[in-house]
């Protein structure tokens, strides 16, 4: 039985490339988190979740969720890091998709 797509519930950001913009976000939060000397108990948690993220079956939180409700925590990664470019991105999914 196939099972029907289920709704976008973000639709009040129509034109924003929101789940395009959190994947960016997420390719780059692993280039951080990959690293052994920048990880801990907490991303590799992180890590589990966004295993599933993408599976509408297994998830708790899709990756955009993931990534808004763990805003502060990215930013602070991302600062400790000297991560400029990755505070804009995510200042900017801040302020257009959470």
């Amino acid at each position: 039985m196939d099972r029907p797509t289920p709704p976008d519930r973000y639709v009040s950001f129509k034109g924003i490339d929101c789940d395009g913009n959190a994947r960016q976000i997420i390719a780059r939060l692993y280039t951080h988190i990959d690293d052994p000397a920048k990880t801990n108990a907490f991303w590799e948690r992180f890590r589990e979740k966004l295993a599933v993220a993408d599976d509408p079956l297994a998830r708790q939180a899709d990756g955009l969720c993931l990534l808004c409700s763990n805003i502060y925590y990215i930013a602070d990664l991302f600062e400790e890091h000297g991560d400029e470019d990755g505070l804009a991105m995510l200042s900017r999914l801040e302020d257009e998709c959470c």
